[in-house]
Protein backbone atom coordinates (compact mmCIF):
# COMPACT_ATOMS: atom_id res chain seq x y z
CA UNK A 1 0.00 0.00 0.00
CA UNK A 2 1.71 3.40 -0.55
CA UNK A 3 2.51 5.42 1.92
CA UNK A 4 -1.27 8.44 1.46
CA UNK A 5 -3.17 5.69 1.28
CA UNK A 6 -1.80 3.85 4.53
CA UNK A 7 -2.68 7.69 5.81
CA UNK A 8 -6.66 7.88 4.62
CA UNK A 9 -6.61 4.51 5.76
CA UNK A 10 -5.40 5.53 9.55
CA UNK A 11 -7.65 8.92 9.16
CA UNK A 12 -10.53 6.49 8.36
CA UNK A 13 -9.67 3.85 10.99
CA UNK A 14 -9.44 6.93 13.19
CA UNK A 15 -12.92 8.78 12.64
CA UNK A 16 -14.54 5.92 13.04
CA UNK A 17 -13.78 5.69 16.70
CA UNK A 18 -13.76 9.61 16.91
CA UNK A 19 -17.20 10.80 15.65
CA UNK A 20 -17.92 14.47 15.06
CA UNK A 21 -14.35 15.39 15.62
CA UNK A 22 -13.27 15.24 12.23
CA UNK A 23 -10.89 18.20 12.09
CA UNK A 24 -9.42 17.22 15.21
CA UNK A 25 -8.23 13.92 13.58
CA UNK A 26 -6.75 15.83 10.46
CA UNK A 27 -4.81 18.06 13.04
CA UNK A 28 -3.47 15.29 14.39
CA UNK A 29 -1.92 13.80 11.41
CA UNK A 30 -0.70 17.51 10.41
CA UNK A 31 0.91 17.51 13.52
CA UNK A 32 2.82 13.88 12.99
CA UNK A 33 3.65 14.63 9.01
CA UNK A 34 5.38 18.61 10.33
CA UNK A 35 7.02 17.35 13.19
CA UNK A 36 5.06 19.36 15.68
CA UNK A 37 3.06 19.41 18.64
CA UNK A 38 -0.26 20.81 19.15
CA UNK A 39 -2.95 22.52 22.16
CA UNK A 40 -6.18 21.38 22.15
CA UNK A 41 -8.93 23.61 23.87
CA UNK A 42 -12.22 22.05 24.56
CA UNK A 43 -14.99 21.50 26.75
CA UNK A 44 -14.50 18.48 28.83
CA UNK A 45 -16.15 15.25 27.43
CA UNK A 46 -15.29 15.90 23.62
CA UNK A 47 -13.22 12.75 23.32
CA UNK A 48 -9.40 15.01 23.55
CA UNK A 49 -7.95 11.94 25.39
CA UNK A 50 -9.64 9.74 23.43
CA UNK A 51 -8.45 11.03 20.35
CA UNK A 52 -4.79 10.35 20.88
CA UNK A 53 -5.28 7.31 22.40
CA UNK A 54 -7.11 6.06 19.33
CA UNK A 55 -4.40 7.17 17.30
CA UNK A 56 -1.40 5.82 19.22
CA UNK A 57 -3.43 2.35 18.85
CA UNK A 58 -3.00 2.27 15.26
CA UNK A 59 0.39 3.38 15.07
CA UNK A 60 3.77 2.20 16.04
CA UNK A 61 4.81 3.78 19.08
CA UNK A 62 3.74 3.98 22.42
CA UNK A 63 1.31 5.94 24.68
CA UNK A 64 1.43 8.13 28.11
CA UNK A 65 -1.13 10.55 29.68
CA UNK A 66 0.06 12.38 32.23
CA UNK A 67 -2.58 14.61 34.45
CA UNK A 68 -1.25 18.06 35.20
CA UNK A 69 -1.72 19.17 38.68
CA UNK A 70 -0.48 22.30 41.05
CA UNK A 71 2.06 19.33 42.94
CA UNK A 72 3.42 17.74 39.90
CA UNK A 73 6.87 18.10 39.84
CA UNK A 74 9.39 18.11 36.64
CA UNK A 75 11.06 14.99 37.78
CA UNK A 76 7.56 13.49 37.11
CA UNK A 77 8.05 14.25 33.37
CA UNK A 78 11.59 13.93 33.00
CA UNK A 79 12.48 10.97 35.08
CA UNK A 80 14.72 10.59 38.44
CA UNK A 81 18.38 9.02 39.23
CA UNK A 82 17.73 6.40 41.57
CA UNK A 83 20.69 5.19 43.85
CA UNK A 84 21.40 1.50 43.65
CA UNK A 85 23.13 0.25 47.13
CA UNK A 86 24.08 -2.34 45.34
CA UNK A 87 26.99 -0.88 44.11
CA UNK A 88 26.85 2.61 45.17
CA UNK A 89 26.15 3.77 41.53
CA UNK A 90 22.84 5.96 40.19
CA UNK A 91 20.55 4.42 37.72
CA UNK A 92 18.23 7.08 35.64
CA UNK A 93 15.05 5.47 35.33
CA UNK A 94 13.30 7.40 32.47
CA UNK A 95 9.74 9.10 32.50
CA UNK A 96 6.67 9.66 30.44
CA UNK A 97 7.92 12.62 28.14
CA UNK A 98 10.05 8.99 26.63
CA UNK A 99 7.33 7.67 25.59
CA UNK A 100 6.32 8.34 21.29
CA UNK A 101 2.77 10.38 21.86
CA UNK A 102 2.29 12.26 25.45
CA UNK A 103 -0.94 13.66 26.25
CA UNK A 104 -0.24 16.36 28.88
CA UNK A 105 -3.69 16.95 30.54
CA UNK A 106 -4.43 20.04 31.60
CA UNK A 107 -1.14 21.56 30.87
CA UNK A 108 -2.23 24.79 32.44
CA UNK A 109 -2.59 23.17 35.94
CA UNK A 110 1.04 22.67 36.37
CA UNK A 111 3.78 25.39 37.38
CA UNK A 112 6.09 27.06 35.87
CA UNK A 113 9.33 25.01 36.62
CA UNK A 114 7.32 21.74 34.68
CA UNK A 115 6.21 24.14 31.99
CA UNK A 116 9.34 24.68 31.27
CA UNK A 117 10.45 20.55 31.43
CA UNK A 118 8.54 20.25 28.97
CA UNK A 119 9.27 23.42 26.78
CA UNK A 120 13.08 22.03 26.49
CA UNK A 121 11.61 18.49 25.27
CA UNK A 122 9.56 20.32 22.62
CA UNK A 123 11.39 22.66 21.50
CA UNK A 124 15.38 20.73 21.52
CA UNK A 125 13.98 17.23 21.53
CA UNK A 126 15.97 16.10 24.28
CA UNK A 127 15.61 15.62 28.48
CA UNK A 128 18.72 17.16 30.42
CA UNK A 129 18.87 15.89 34.25
CA UNK A 130 21.75 17.20 36.16
CA UNK A 131 24.56 17.39 33.72
CA UNK A 132 23.35 15.03 30.98
CA UNK A 133 21.27 14.98 28.46
CA UNK A 134 18.75 12.08 27.16
CA UNK A 135 17.73 12.52 23.25
CA UNK A 136 14.13 11.85 22.75
CA UNK A 137 12.19 9.40 19.77
CA UNK A 138 12.29 10.28 16.51
CA UNK A 139 8.25 9.93 16.94
CA UNK A 140 7.68 12.42 19.76
CA UNK A 141 4.87 14.37 19.75
CA UNK A 142 3.08 15.99 22.43
CA UNK A 143 -0.82 16.72 22.63
CA UNK A 144 -1.56 19.47 25.41
CA UNK A 145 -5.09 19.97 26.25
CA UNK A 146 -6.58 22.94 28.00
CA UNK A 147 -10.14 23.46 29.77
CA UNK A 148 -12.14 26.98 28.98
CA UNK A 149 -14.21 26.82 31.39
CA UNK A 150 -12.20 26.48 34.88
CA UNK A 151 -9.20 28.76 34.98
CA UNK A 152 -9.35 29.35 38.82
CA UNK A 153 -6.18 27.28 40.03
CA UNK A 154 -4.35 27.37 36.71
CA UNK A 155 -0.99 28.87 35.58
CA UNK A 156 -1.34 30.03 31.95
CA UNK A 157 1.19 29.44 29.68
CA UNK A 158 3.45 32.30 28.79
CA UNK A 159 3.76 33.15 25.12
CA UNK A 160 7.45 31.47 24.50
CA UNK A 161 5.50 28.62 25.55
CA UNK A 162 2.07 29.10 23.51
CA UNK A 163 4.68 29.66 20.80
CA UNK A 164 6.47 26.22 20.62
CA UNK A 165 3.11 24.64 19.68
CA UNK A 166 2.55 24.02 16.22
CA UNK A 167 -1.02 23.97 15.91
CA UNK A 168 -4.10 25.59 17.87
CA UNK A 169 -6.86 23.31 17.83
CA UNK A 170 -10.31 24.78 19.13
CA UNK A 171 -12.65 22.04 18.93
CA UNK A 172 -16.71 22.26 19.59
CA UNK A 173 -19.72 19.97 20.63
CA UNK A 174 -20.95 17.62 18.09
CA UNK A 175 -23.99 17.91 16.37
CA UNK A 176 -26.88 15.57 17.38
CA UNK A 177 -26.44 12.77 13.87
CA UNK A 178 -22.95 12.80 15.45
CA UNK A 179 -24.25 12.26 19.00
CA UNK A 180 -26.79 9.41 18.23
CA UNK A 181 -23.29 7.62 16.61
CA UNK A 182 -21.53 8.63 19.87
CA UNK A 183 -24.63 6.84 21.93
CA UNK A 184 -24.45 3.78 19.56
CA UNK A 185 -20.65 3.35 19.52
CA UNK A 186 -20.10 3.39 23.36
CA UNK A 187 -23.41 1.00 23.82
CA UNK A 188 -21.19 -1.32 21.21
CA UNK A 189 -17.94 -1.25 23.13
CA UNK A 190 -19.72 -1.62 27.03
CA UNK A 191 -21.45 -4.82 24.91
CA UNK A 192 -18.17 -5.99 23.37
CA UNK A 193 -16.37 -8.21 26.86
CA UNK A 194 -12.98 -8.67 25.00
CA UNK A 195 -11.54 -5.98 23.21
CA UNK A 196 -10.28 -6.95 19.96
CA UNK A 197 -6.15 -5.54 19.58
CA UNK A 198 -5.89 -2.44 17.15
CA UNK A 199 -3.96 -3.58 13.97
CA UNK A 200 -1.11 -1.20 13.25
CA UNK A 201 -1.03 0.82 10.02
CA UNK A 202 1.15 3.03 10.00
CA UNK A 203 4.85 2.21 10.95
CA UNK A 204 7.83 4.93 11.71
CA UNK A 205 9.66 4.12 8.72
CA UNK A 206 6.53 4.95 6.68
CA UNK A 207 6.28 8.03 8.61
CA UNK A 208 9.63 8.88 7.88
CA UNK A 209 8.72 8.48 4.09
CA UNK A 210 5.39 10.65 4.21
CA UNK A 211 7.03 13.50 6.16
CA UNK A 212 9.61 13.48 3.34
CA UNK A 213 6.56 13.14 0.75
CA UNK A 214 5.66 16.77 2.55
CA UNK A 215 8.77 18.65 2.43
CA UNK A 216 8.93 17.49 -1.33
CA UNK A 217 5.78 19.33 -2.21
CA UNK A 218 5.85 22.16 -4.91
CA UNK A 219 4.96 25.74 -3.33
CA UNK A 220 5.68 27.94 -5.93
CA UNK A 221 7.25 31.31 -5.65
CA UNK A 222 4.36 33.42 -5.06
CA UNK A 223 2.83 31.25 -2.36
CA UNK A 224 6.14 31.80 -0.64
CA UNK A 225 5.88 35.48 -0.68
CA UNK A 226 2.06 35.03 0.07
CA UNK A 227 2.69 33.34 3.35
CA UNK A 228 5.61 35.98 4.78
CA UNK A 229 2.83 38.51 3.75
CA UNK A 230 0.51 37.30 6.08
CA UNK A 231 2.73 36.99 8.98
CA UNK A 232 4.21 40.36 8.18
CA UNK A 233 0.88 41.95 8.07
CA UNK A 234 0.75 40.47 11.87
CA UNK A 235 3.20 43.38 12.92
CA UNK A 236 3.37 46.55 14.21
CA UNK A 237 6.31 47.80 11.21
CA UNK A 238 3.90 46.61 8.61
CA UNK A 239 2.99 49.19 6.33
CA UNK A 240 -0.59 48.93 6.34
CA UNK A 241 -2.88 49.49 9.34
CA UNK A 242 -4.80 46.40 9.32
CA UNK A 243 -4.97 43.73 11.81
CA UNK A 244 -1.98 45.52 13.11
CA UNK A 245 -4.18 47.89 15.33
CA UNK A 246 -5.85 44.72 17.12
CA UNK A 247 -2.46 43.62 18.28
CA UNK A 248 -0.18 43.81 20.97
CA UNK A 249 2.22 41.57 19.49
CA UNK A 250 2.69 39.37 16.15
CA UNK A 251 3.25 36.44 15.09
CA UNK A 252 7.30 35.42 14.64
CA UNK A 253 9.19 33.29 12.12
CA UNK A 254 8.29 30.28 13.83
CA UNK A 255 4.81 31.36 12.78
CA UNK A 256 5.50 31.64 8.85
CA UNK A 257 8.12 28.08 9.03
CA UNK A 258 4.75 26.13 10.63
CA UNK A 259 1.78 27.77 8.28
CA UNK A 260 4.80 25.84 5.66
CA UNK A 261 4.93 22.94 6.87
CA UNK A 262 1.37 22.51 7.99
CA UNK A 263 0.02 23.91 4.33
CA UNK A 264 2.42 21.07 2.76
CA UNK A 265 0.97 18.06 5.17
CA UNK A 266 -2.72 19.41 4.15
CA UNK A 267 -2.07 19.33 0.44
CA UNK A 268 -0.26 16.20 0.68
CA UNK A 269 -3.09 14.63 2.30
CA UNK A 270 -5.56 15.82 0.17
CA UNK A 271 -3.57 13.94 -2.81
CA UNK A 272 -1.79 16.54 -4.21
CA UNK A 273 1.48 17.40 -5.12
CA UNK A 274 1.54 20.97 -4.59
CA UNK A 275 0.08 23.89 -2.42
CA UNK A 276 -2.34 26.02 -3.00
CA UNK A 277 -3.97 29.58 -1.32
CA UNK A 278 -6.69 27.06 0.04
CA UNK A 279 -4.31 25.11 1.98
CA UNK A 280 -2.37 27.87 3.52
CA UNK A 281 -5.71 29.50 4.74
CA UNK A 282 -7.33 26.47 6.15
CA UNK A 283 -4.00 26.09 8.64
CA UNK A 284 -3.73 29.42 8.76
CA UNK A 285 -6.68 29.35 11.89
CA UNK A 286 -4.91 26.65 14.20
CA UNK A 287 -1.12 27.76 13.30
CA UNK A 288 -1.73 31.10 14.31
CA UNK A 289 -4.68 31.47 16.55
CA UNK A 290 -2.24 31.15 19.74
CA UNK A 291 0.33 33.26 18.03
CA UNK A 292 -1.70 36.65 18.32
CA UNK A 293 -1.70 38.55 21.16
CA UNK A 294 -4.89 40.93 21.30
CA UNK A 295 -4.57 44.31 22.49
CA UNK A 296 -7.19 45.73 25.22
CA UNK A 297 -9.23 47.28 23.32
CA UNK A 298 -9.61 44.19 20.85
CA UNK A 299 -10.61 42.44 23.72
CA UNK A 300 -12.72 45.08 25.23
CA UNK A 301 -14.90 45.02 21.95
CA UNK A 302 -14.98 41.55 21.72
CA UNK A 303 -12.53 40.42 18.96
CA UNK A 304 -11.78 37.01 19.08
CA UNK A 305 -7.89 35.69 17.68
CA UNK A 306 -10.30 33.80 14.52
CA UNK A 307 -12.21 36.90 14.06
CA UNK A 308 -8.49 39.12 13.52
CA UNK A 309 -7.33 35.79 11.14
CA UNK A 310 -9.95 36.37 8.91
CA UNK A 311 -9.72 39.86 8.41
CA UNK A 312 -6.01 38.63 7.93
CA UNK A 313 -6.89 36.40 4.76
CA UNK A 314 -9.26 39.40 3.62
CA UNK A 315 -6.23 42.02 4.28
CA UNK A 316 -3.67 40.04 2.43
CA UNK A 317 -3.93 39.94 -1.18
CA UNK A 318 -3.94 36.12 -2.52
CA UNK A 319 -1.78 35.42 -5.28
Amino acid sequence: METLAIFQTLKTSIEQKIIGQSHLANQLLIAMLADGHLLVEGAPGLAKTRAIKVLSDFIEGDFHRVQFTPDLLPSDLTGVEIYRPQDGSFHFQKGPMFHNLLLADEINRAPAKVQSALLEAMAERQITVGSVSYPLPDLFLVMATQNPIEQEGTYPLPEAQLDRFLLHVSIDYPSAASEKEILRLSRAEAATTTAATPQVILTQAVLQQARQATLDMYVADALEEYMVQLIMATRSNHTTQGVVKHLQYGASPRATIALDRCARAHAWLAGRDFVSPEDIQHVAYDVLRHRLLLNYEAEASGLTPDAVITQLIAQVAVP
